[in-house]
């Protein structure tokens, strides 16, 4: 609850000051500190500003700086006792709440006593947020102290979004948000610019920094940045121990001194300091913190002199001081940021700032013989070299951390050894997740296949039975038994993040992109498409050109993602001897990568037209995962597949099945049932449209319920093909399921030439709602979503009735 909320005549007792640090220290000198009892005594005529009496003086505030103020009121502290005394009593007859709130009599004494513990209790509740560049340790922070799972990637761009988390210490609880990684505040990328506006617009009470000490000069201007939004900010000095291992050298207290921010030293993959940083955030947040002061860094004179001239007039807007530092503001606009040009020029004297802003920056220009933003970021660079300098920072050379690094790259990134190894290791990914994954298979599918025998031996005929069998076994079960194969794609995939390998890729795949019209850092949310498109959308983020971003969205669909697994499966497995079904997997994400390309270069060309941005890409150390993070990683996505499983496909397995079931006769044959049903109809309705491809109305039908979920084409044909609820029982043999399917498809007229352009259309068409979903929230436009639901479903019903037409040449 906010002071402004509060009535006239109503009390309440401060639990925090939120907004930034000028504001905040303004409000608390003026007595609103914490644990003190505040009560409303009147407004004025305009309802503007209010009358308050704290400590026994009287002091108006506007509401606007009021609604800074979080309070606890007499009824929340009423509300927090009652659930006290009633959690503390089992017994009815003695739950009676002997509350001070509640007496007739009571006296101001017990008031103030009881709203004092109650708002001190509710203050013991901290708000966190992890700050830092990308392959700092960040989100190895906060899994460690959440116990959360969150996704940790060693390349840049693995949070594309601020993730949540809570934590317990020493009575005290963390509300801890993970933001993406980001090596600046600057509005360059999209990221940058979230991370920006998470701070400013929900105010962290404390911001933790995590700094990768290897790289110190570099994190450390993303900590200048914070200082100038006048944060409360305490530093993770991560992965210390490689800094120890190095022989490097640095006084931790001079530099957090010079900073005016605490300096933790942490290794949070072995938990060493995070007892230390939270005891220090901790007594930062109530005040206890002799370290932490907001100092201005100095840029020099000229600059100073066009920050304070600028300054003076955006504080002429008071309203603004209540969420914006001014100085930050001041220092952005010098360095033309856009974003914070266009919220300034919302203010009244946005006309004087902004031509103001032009003099200062070309007097900088004319005096420093550079534009004001280089200025900027040369002076900041300049103070933190001179602090590491005062701080007794060097570099040891006990220890080269990358010395493997090195050796391992003259052979992943050698001109001649690196693509051919990147694509070796692309064949044993899919050789492995077919050949080991088909034991684990063949359990589930056997499981599945008993329970369909059960129910069916049990239950008498009817619907219901109909519907268990055909509609949830028939579907589910034939999407499920391929888990162990997504599982093994995703450990892969997995491993080649966390060790780094995946920016090599990108590295190396740099000059190729480029022919695209992409960037380098467009192969990353490519090579994730792999595993799931949407997470890949979300991670065309880390682009900086609005241009490769928008075109890496577009040509994403073509990336062949866990969810056709299954259909590719079913398919190959059916109609492809298994020594050719690695052959016809690699065709497949080959194809798909084919077309991406050339979708790429006519959008480039004809479609998407701007600016390009350098390829800037960090290249991190190689670190072996563990076996324990891999494991949590895949189990997190093998749970989000079964919680698919439970319910998307398994609403639309049922769906799929009533479609075929009704309307019912019993004197029909199977075959004869499934073609006059609704499903039938559907399907024969739209059957000419793919005629030209040679699919039949089932194939058709699997290829429209596919539109939610992927994974529903494969169910849908194990609804329409289980005519004998043997679809999903292998017993017989380990390919029965997939020689009875081949029986009952060839039956219907499905070649192997059909079965591969069914393939290809599963492979070109957009993957899923979810996917047309994720590109309308990264683009900002549905035009852009349907425009990719439309043109991927043109250029598959015209690649695979091309290659069905000219393949019935040689047939």
């Amino acid at each position: 609850m906010k002071l402004s909320d509060l009535k006239t005549g109503e009390k309440g007792v401060i639990v925090k000051v939120l907004g930034h640090g000028g504001f905040r220290k303004r409000i608390v000198e003026m007595g609103f500190i914490k644990g003190q009892i505040v009560e409303v005594l009147l407004n004025a005529p305009l309802r503007d500003p209010v009358k308050y009496k704290i400590m026994g003086y009287e002091v108006s505030l506007r509401h606007n700086e009021a609604a800074m103020i979080e309070i606890m009121s007499v009824e929340e502290a009423r509300s927090i006792d009652k659930e006290k005394h009633t959690a503390g009593n089992n017994n009815d007859e003695e739950a009676v709440i002997d509350n001070n709130f509640n007496k007739e009599d009571e006296q101001e004494e017990p008031l103030e006593k009881k709203l004092h513990e109650a708002a001190l209790k509710k203050r013991k509740k901290i708000n966190v947020g992890l700050v830092g560049n990308p392959n700092c340790g960040k989100t190895s922070l906060f899994n460690y102290i959440s116990g959360a799972h969150e996704r940790v990637g060693n390349y840049s761009g693995v949070t594309v979004d601020a993730k949540e988390g809570h934590a317990n210490f020493e009575g005290y609880e963390f509300n801890i948000t993970d933001l993406p990684g980001t090596y600046s505040l600057s509005a360059y990328s999209p990221e940058e610019l979230y991370v920006r506006k998470e701070i400013i617009d929900k105010t962290p009470d404390i911001i933790i920094n995590v700094i990768d000490s290897s790289n110190m000069v570099r994190n450390l201007y993303l900590t200048t940045q914070l200082v100038d939004m006048n944060q409360r900010i305490i530093c993770a000095l991560n992965m210390y121990d490689e800094f120890e291992e190095r022989g490097d050298k640095l006084n931790t207290d001079t530099l957090g001194r010079l900073f005016g921010v605490p300096m933790v030293p942490t290794v949070f993959r072995t938990g060493r300091g995070v007892k230390e940083l939270f005891h220090r955030i901790i007594n930062m947040y109530e005040d206890q913190d002799n370290t932490y002061r907001h100092i201005h860094i100095n840029h020099g004179k000229d600059i100073e002199e066009g920050i304070d001239r600028v300054k003076e007039l955006i504080q002429k807007d008071e309203q603004i001081r209540y969420k914006y530092s001014t100085r930050y503001l001041a220092i952005k606009l010098l360095e033309m940021d856009k974003d914070t040009e266009e919220f300034v020029n919302t203010l009244p004297n946005a006309k004087e700032v902004m031509e103001t802003r032009d003099r200062e920056s070309v007097r900088i220009k004319e005096e420093v013989k550079e534009d004001s933003e280089t200025a900027i970021m040369n002076a900041k660079y300049g103070f933190i070299n001179g602090a590491l300098k005062e701080a007794e920072y060097e570099t040891g050379d006990k220890q080269d951390t990358y010395q493997t690094t090195h050796v391992i790259d003259k052979i992943i990134t050698n001109k001649y050894l690196g693509f051919p190894l990147f694509f070796l290791l692309l064949y044993v990914m899919f050789q492995v997740t077919f050949s080991i994954g088909q034991y684990p298979m063949d359990w589930i599918d056997a499981g599945v296949g008993m329970l369909g025998d059960w129910i069916s031996t049990n239950i008498p005929e009817g619907p219901l039975k109909a519907m268990l069998v055909d509609g949830i076994i028939g579907g589910v079960g034939a999407v499920i038994v391929f888990l162990p194969q997504i599982l093994i794609l995703y450990a892969f995939i997995s491993f080649m993040e966390d060790s780094g390998y995946m920016a090599r890729a990108a590295f190396i795949m740099d000059k190729l992109m480029h022919k695209m019209g992409l960037h380098g850092k467009s192969f990353i949310p490519l090579i994730m498409g792999f595993g799931c498109n949407v997470p890949a959308i979300m991670a065309t983020r880390t682009i900086e050109s609005r241009r490769s971003r928008l075109i890496t969205m577009l040509i994403l669909p073509f990336m062949s993602c866990s969810a056709r697994l299954p259909i590719y499966i079913m398919i190959t497995s059916t109609f492809f001897a298994l020594k050719y079904r690695s052959v016809i997997m690699i065709s497949l994400y080959a194809i798909g990568i084919i077309m991406a390309i050339i979708m790429s270069r006519l959008f480039s060309k004809w479609l998407v037209k701007s600016e390009d941005v350098p390829f800037v890409m960090e290249l991190p150390p190689y670190r072996f995962p563990t076996a324990k993070a891999i494991m949590r990683h895949t189990w997190e996505k093998g749970k989000q597949y079964l919680k698919k499983m439970g319910g998307i496909i398994l609403v639309a397995s049922i769906i799929i099945w009533a479609l075929g079931y009704f309307p019912h006769n019993d004197d029909l044959t199977m075959q004869q049932q499934q073609e006059q049903s609704y499903i039938g109809r559907i399907g024969k309705t739209v059957e000419p449209v793919f005629r030209p491809q040679g699919f039949d109305w089932k194939l058709s039908v699997g290829l429209i319920s596919g539109v939610g979920a992927k994974e529903i084409v494969a169910s849908t044909m194990g609804v329409l093909y289980s005519g004998d609820e043997t679809v999903a029982d292998d017993s017989e043999a380990d390919n029965a399921k997939y020689e009875y399917l081949y029986k009952k498809m060839s039956a219907d007229g499905v070649t192997p030439l059909i079965a591969f352009c069914y393939l290809l259309f599963v492979l070109l068409y957009f993957p899923c709602l979810a996917t047309i979903v994720a590109i309308k929230n990264e683009s900002g436009s549905w035009k852009w979503a349907l425009f990719t639901a439309f043109y991927t479903t043109a250029v598959a019903w015209f690649v695979s009735a091309a290659v069905y037409q000219i393949g019935l040449l040689f047939t």
